[in-house]
């Protein structure tokens, strides 16, 4: 066994705090990856939080790992000591089901397996997360990740930048294409680099006035502020796309409206309560409603390819384990630009 250092949620109500485990040592398919950076995630809290439900304890969050391989199991041919690599939302899935043949287990009926909070599939352990100096998966969910790119920038590709590309990807969007990313934070600033680089012409759809001169830092085209009444009426039958990734209550109708005949609403964030949708404004210009989670290991690794390409990381702010807490609370607030990551050299000590 692999004794390992983290920080972990002993229940829902207490701060995270040093934590004590042991992996598993890696089998003939395994490979054992020292964790360099792991991103901070906003639904890291819904689960450490149990707002979610379903939440077990004790919990070592994180699921956007970057590191470097140091052992590898005697039947692994993807991956050396000495490699690169990344871990996303999911360390396992059924691998039979026609969703993980197809390459989307994301999506898997069996229910993948995730990567903390959830359990292995062959031994019924707890999986922990990537708070935590080293982990050990199966290499079919391991990914490759380039030596190009700065590590902290890439950590949270593993579910922001994965979360954002896919449903882009999976819808075609490109040239020619008006796009409007609706909310500026983790998802969304990674949706503005996402649609910028494929072509499309993107508008930054924010209540805050202040996320202007990031979003077109970021590379949107356009800005606009969506407590203003008479620009919201302006924006009417605009949209092919609106990349909804708010995860706070709001009303889907008022963006409904902004989307031309046959344009896609493409939902990625989270809200608490679920959402009321005027069914008249789907049914009237062909309007929908999609959802998307993450990506699969085979899109995963495509998108990380397309960022190492085109030199996309994510903006983070690298921070050490022992302010996991204070990172929590600044989240809530929105006072962070725009990802948190933490560096695993803290957790060593």
């Amino acid at each position: 066994m692999l004794p390992t250092n983290a920080y972990a949620a002993q229940s829902a109500t207490t701060p995270l705090a040093p934590f004590k485990f042991e992996r598993r040592d890696p089998g003939a398919h395994d490979v054992q990856i020292e964790i360099l950076y792991c991103g901070v995630c906003h639904s890291d809290i819904h689960q450490a939080r149990n707002e979610w439900g379903g939440s077990t304890f004790p919990m070592v969050p994180g699921h956007e790992i970057v590191g470097r391989v140091t052992a590898t199991g005697n039947k692994v041919t993807k991956f050396k000591a000495g490699d690169l690599a990344g871990v996303g939302c999911f360390v396992d899935s059924c691998r039979e089901c026609d969703n993980c043949k197809q390459g989307v287990e994301q999506y898997c009926e069996g229910g993948m397996s995730g990567t903390y909070n959830s359990r292995e599939r062959l031994t019924g352990a707890p999986t922990y997360g990537g708070y935590s100096t080293q982990i050990v998966v199966d290499e079919n969910y391991v990914l490759t990740v380039s030596e190009k790119l700065p590590l902290a920038g890439v950590a949270p590709l593993l579910c922001a930048g994965i979360t954002t590309y896919s449903p882009l990807k999976y819808l075609g969007v490109g040239k020619g294409h008006k796009v409007g990313v609706l909310g500026l934070g983790g998802l969304g600033h990674m949706a503005v680099k996402f649609a910028v680089a494929f072509g499309a012409e993107v508008t930054m759809l924010s209540s805050s006035p202040s996320k202007k001169a990031d979003a077109e830092k970021l590379g949107a085209h356009h800005f606009a502020l969506t407590s203003d009444a008479a620009i919201m009426k302006g924006l009417a039958n605009s949209f092919d796309f609106i990349l909804n990734t708010v995860s706070a209550q709001h009303d889907y109708g008022m963006y409904l409206n902004l989307l031309r005949t046959n344009g896609t609403m493409i939902v990625v964030g989270v809200p608490p309560v679920p959402a009321t949708v005027p069914a008249i404004q789907l049914i009237m210009k062909r309007k929908s409603i999609i959802g998307s989670l993450i990506g699969g290991i085979k899109e995963t690794q495509e998108m990380l390819d397309y960022c190492a390409e085109h030199n996309i990381v994510s903006e983070v702010e690298v921070i050490t384990a022992d302010k996991i807490n204070e990172a929590y609370e600044r989240m809530l607030k929105g006072d962070v630009r725009y990802r948190f990551v933490i560096d695993a050299a803290s957790l060593k000590n």
